[in-house]
């Protein structure tokens, strides 16, 4: 039986903003509503919606780079949102986090193999040698042997996600979470990101993509949570199954004729 990497259950997120003036009232934005998640090792889970629906606020919850409103949250079925930071900091090795904007998250002034090395060496303790052999090595699986010395300004978007994802998967995590790994990218680079991205996960290691483009979700993922306005509207299954409400349909063919007037029902 596979072991569940993620248990979410009743995760709500709620953010307080301050009014216009320091005696306005302040506000309230829920952007993650009662949501229920379980991930799997080697299932790949995507989270899709338009902008604001929620999805990467849920992502990052998930990692607790935002802390919960409300509900629990559970990797490798021990408990993680209630941890202090400096218990989970020891554990954060095991789950990753892939950036939508790799660009930024690479230093400027390393070149692709000095960025892997320093993730294996600082994070997972390798040694330089040993750290150097394993980012040659994962470099050169997802396609970039001749890229080991470029700078990040040197490499197309493509190769900088690449990197980013060689960054991660050089520490053999246990979930990877990639936020948006192909925004920007023209359709070839995205389905060339994407394939990297799936083929390379480490054994037996879960994967929440989020991604607003429901083709990708059913080429490449297992299941998709489709969000809006914070809430889970729909659970599909791939690759047999089809969306039955009408938001989730509408992201999957976006031309065709749709009634939402039963989206925000829910």
């Amino acid at each position: 039986m596979k072991q569940v990497v993620v248990s979410a259950v009743g995760v709500h997120k709620t953010y307080t903003l301050p009014g216009a003036w320091p005696w306005s009232p302040k506000s309230e934005v829920k952007a993650v509503r009662g949501i229920d998640l379980t991930l799997h090792e080697s299932e790949v889970v995507a989270l899709v919606g338009q902008s604001g629906s929620g999805k990467t606020t849920l992502a990052r919850c998930i990692l607790a780079l935002e802390p919960i409103t409300e509900g629990s949250i559970r990797l490798e079925e021990e408990p993680w949102h209630e941890l202090s930071e400096k218990a989970r900091r020891p554990k954060r090795v095991k789950f990753q986090y892939v950036p939508q904007d790799a660009l930024s998250a690479l230093d400027p002034q390393q070149t692709a193999i000095e960025s892997v090395v320093e993730s294996l060496t600082v994070l997972g303790k390798e040694s330089r040698e040993d750290a150097t052999k394993r980012a040659e090595a994962m470099l050169h699986d997802l396609g970039l042997s001749h890229r080991l010395h470029a700078l990040p300004r040197e490499m197309s978007g493509g190769e900088q996600r690449r990197v980013t994802l060689a960054r991660v998967f050089a520490l053999q995590p246990r979930l990877v979470v990639a936020d948006e790994p192909t925004s920007g990218l023209d359709p070839d680079r995205q389905d060339s990101v994407l394939e990297a991205l799936i083929n390379n996960l480490p054994d037996r290691a879960g994967c929440i993509l989020v991604t607003h483009d429901m083709a990708q979700a059913r080429a490449w993922c297992h299941r998709a949570l489709v969000m809006l306005e914070g809430q889970v509207v729909e659970e599909i299954t791939f690759p047999d199954g089809q969306p039955t409400h009408p938001y989730a349909k509408m992201l999957f063919d976006p031309w065709g004729d749709h009634d939402l007037s039963q989206s925000t029902a829910q």
